[in-house]
């Protein structure tokens, strides 16, 4: 990947970031304003309710994208299992219209893997529009970590050219904010020897990924 795709594809993970950020930040924005306008004490009640609500959707969606996109320095190059699983928990939020089952086995994923991890169950949830069952696991097996994501429910929707950019089939130049994050989970997967695949269909979304551990990481 040349230098300026590499610019491109920062670009667009920076506008995907920013579109999702948008919701909770506005709300805080409204809130603020509402709050500096009322005078009732029960209003303002609400209006700090709101606030606080806005302000840990905004905490946790950074949370998530700090590991799913960022370098997450302050993290070694193994992450307990238990992060990547509160960063999806928080991003389902309040949803109570999706049911999320967990297989993991073992404490430990490297961060590789839990980029592709949370990738995954962002794309996976983005599909349930109607809510329905999340299954989430991955495992160490032989050297290799294996993961998959899985939504099932009513109508789910899922964008063809997120699966082409996952398997790497679609161009650089068609590139958008909404594929930009499968292609990097493309790249990532192409860098480390593994590989990436998906299937759509009957009202199911199955995303599977195995990636070798590193080699100072392995045994």
């Amino acid at each position: 990947m040349n230098d300026s795709a590499s610019i491109d594809l920062a670009a667009l993970l920076c506008s995907r970031l920013c579109h999702d950020m948008l919701s909770p930040i506005g709300a805080l924005n409204n809130g603020l304003e509402l709050l500096a306008d009322e005078q009732d004490p029960e209003m303002r009640a609400k209006c700090l309710e709101l606030l606080e609500q806005s302000a840990k959707t905004s905490a946790d969606k950074l949370k998530f994208f700090r590991l799913a996109y960022g370098a997450a320095g302050g993290y070694g190059e193994m992450v307990d299992v238990e992060e990547p699983r509160a960063a999806i928990d928080a991003l389902i939020g309040s949803n109570k219209r999706i049911e999320a089952h967990w297989a993991m086995d073992g404490g430990k994923l490297p961060k590789d893997a839990v980029k592709v991890l949370l990738n995954f169950a962002h794309i996976a949830i983005e599909s349930l529009i109607r809510g329905g069952r999340l299954d989430i696991g991955a495992e160490i097996l032989d050297g290799n970590c294996e993961i998959v994501v899985r939504a099932s429910g009513e109508r789910l929707a899922f964008d063809k050219d997120i699966g082409a950019a996952l398997q790497g089939d679609l161009p650089v130049g068609q590139l958008s904010g909404r594929t930009a994050p499968a292609h990097m989970l493309n790249l990532l997967a192409e860098k480390a020897g593994g590989g990436l695949q998906y299937k759509f269909a009957d009202n199911t979304l199955v995303l599977g990924a195995v990636l070798p551990q590193p080699e100072g990481l392995i045994g």
